[in-house]
């Protein structure tokens, strides 16, 4: 299942607006229109997946969650962070402390979000909380979408991460949220514009900023997650996403990477397909908090002999920070959460969330032990997971993310790996699997050995450099610039692109506000639930 969000024709300013205007932030100046989007277009065709619910609330979470008072309880919910960290003992290691005795919260480390931008609703609007990188979409080039999440899954996965209420209003609000780890900060890394268009290519370039600018500014950049994936059809050995996240890997990131949503029966994504990586699946809490009937999620990508995930994770029904106006928002009003006075939640289903869980998780352990290196939490995580015992089967991998015995395995020496280092050189064009994205006004689609703006790629030579952490030169990636080279308030200095697009087109002589580009490259496993089953 490939997903493709070129079945609207709404702007993407008026979402930002719209998002902007409904949590009383600072929105960029917009045209009236801006301030009521209208509702998408009914799918239809090879976009009918999209008509599957998002919120995928099948066992009744937000009915139980809010039965006898008709107020939504997130304690008495199985996809809300409060009983999802209880029953992933994720509660438990929060109440350790780390080496220097502060409580463990993700203070001090950064976890990079390659996405489709943040939103700064509150839970993620606090000072510090998120730094924006360089957007690499094509929103990029409009100051009224830069960094911002029109299209909802981005803030979705930043609020499972690290959302975090901190301020009386938001107390004020009713249920207050607190992400996994609560205390990490957030790369805003942007790839994806407001309709999901995005390009392997930016994907790439984006794991290579990180790892180049990984401590910038005060960042410490430990985690990348990546809810994220595609069929790529050659192998991690010479595959150049593969190549981009052992990169990452080798420079002391852990990368984390949803396994897809095709279902049991089909194999792992790339980059979720790389040895290297924490690949990670869903599980199904089944509608209660007995461990015991917990099974793989139907729609969770189960693998092959070749590839498994490493761990399963909570990915069914999980509550996260709504966007309001976002496309998910528009698109998947089943989304919302019933008895939810505060308007400030939104539901979704998919091994996306289920990695933003992992990457949460992952930010703790390196308060706790910041010496840790990749290779040593993928093997702590996976001997402390919970095999399934009623259902067991191999798309479980090591089981489900269990921390009650983190403490002690992390004082364990945990053997390093030793798989074939991709070299890169293989063709973006398998990479891309055959999804391409699509530029709506003149029907041409971005193929062969081409990057996002349409320049040729040299894969050995990007692989070199790559490998030794210097693919970015000031803001030019793969001989062309993508963006400014200075820290700004509001992010990473943009600039205006220049020369001819992958479409023949000039830059500067692009619609940038009334584009439309088609997701076709961003699986929809990867950008989950199912639908959005997620975006996949």
């Amino acid at each position: 299942m490939e997903l493709r969000i070129n079945s609207h024709s709404w702007r993407a300013a008026a979402v930002v607006a719209a998002a902007c205007a409904a949590w009383g932030v600072a929105g960029p100046a917009s045209s009236a229109s801006a301030a009521t989007p209208p509702t998408p277009k009914p799918a239809k065709g090879h976009e009918a997946d999209l008509a599957v619910k998002w919120g995928d609330d099948t066992s009744g979470e937000s009915t139980k969650a809010a039965a006898g008072t008709g107020k939504w309880d997130p304690n008495k919910d199985n996809g809300a962070l409060p009983l999802l960290k209880k029953q992933a003992s994720i509660t438990d290691f929060l109440a350790t402390k780390d080496l220097l005795g502060r409580p463990l919260t993700g203070t001090g480390v950064t976890v990079a979000l390659i996405d489709t931008g943040i939103t700064p609703v509150l839970g993620l609007d606090a000072p510090g909380k998120v730094v924006n990188g360089p957007d690499l979409s094509f929103d990029s080039q409009l100051d009224s979408t830069r960094y911002t999440d029109g299209f909802g899954h981005g803030t979705h996965m930043a609020g499972i991460i690290a959302g975090s209420d901190t301020t009386a209003a938001a107390v004020k609000t009713g249920a207050k949220f607190a992400g996994v780890a609560p205390g990490a900060s957030l790369l805003n890394m942007k790839v994806a514009a407001a309709d999901g268009g995005a390009d392997v290519t930016q994907v790439i370039a984006a794991i290579d900023w990180v790892v180049q600018h990984r401590n910038d500014n005060g960042m410490n950049v430990r985690v990348i997650n990546l809810s994220y994936g595609v069929h790529s059809t050659q192998p991690a050995a010479v595959d150049p996403l593969a190549k981009a996240v052992e990169s990452a890997w080798k420079n002391g990131i852990v990368v984390v990477a949803s396994t897809g949503n095709d279902g049991i029966a089909n194999p792992v994504l790339m980059p979720a397909a790389d040895p290297y990586v924490i690949s990670v699946g869903a599980v199904d809490h089944e509608g209660t908090a007995d461990e015991k009937d917990d099974q793989v999620a139907s729609f969770s990508n189960g693998g092959d002999a070749t590839r498994r995930p490493d761990l399963l994770a909570p990915g069914k029904s999980v509550v996260s920070l709504r966007d309001p106006g976002s496309y998910v928002d528009l698109a998947h009003p089943e989304g919302l959460v019933p008895g939810d006075t505060t308007g400030r939640f939104f539901r979704g289903s998919g091994t996306s969330q289920a990695t933003a869980v992992v990457s949460g998780a992952v930010a703790l352990m390196l308060q706790a032990r910041p010496w840790l290196t990749p290779d040593q939490v993928k093997g702590v995580l996976k001997a402390t997971a919970d095999p399934l015992h009623t259902y067991p089967q191999p798309a479980m991998g090591a089981g489900v993310i269990d921390m009650k015995d983190m403490q002690k395995q992390l004082a364990l020496f945990v053997p390093s790996q030793d798989w074939t280092r991709s070299t890169g050189t293989g063709s973006l064009a398998a990479t891309r699997g055959g999804e391409s994205v699509a530029d709506p006004a003149s029907g041409a689609t971005l193929a062969g050995e081409t990057d996002a703006m349409g320049q040729p790629w040299n894969a050995a030579n990007w692989a070199a450099a790559s490998d030794a952490g210097k693919a970015w030169s000031g803001g030019t990636w793969n001989g062309r610039t993508w963006t400014g080279t200075s820290w700004t308030p509001q992010g990473y200095g943009s600039v205006a692109w220049t020369g001819a697009s992958w479409t023949g087109t000039d830059w500067q002589a692009r619609s940038w506000r009334a584009d439309s580009w088609d997701a076709r490259s961003w699986r929809a496993d990867s950008w989950d639930a199912r639908s959005w089953r997620g975006l996949y």
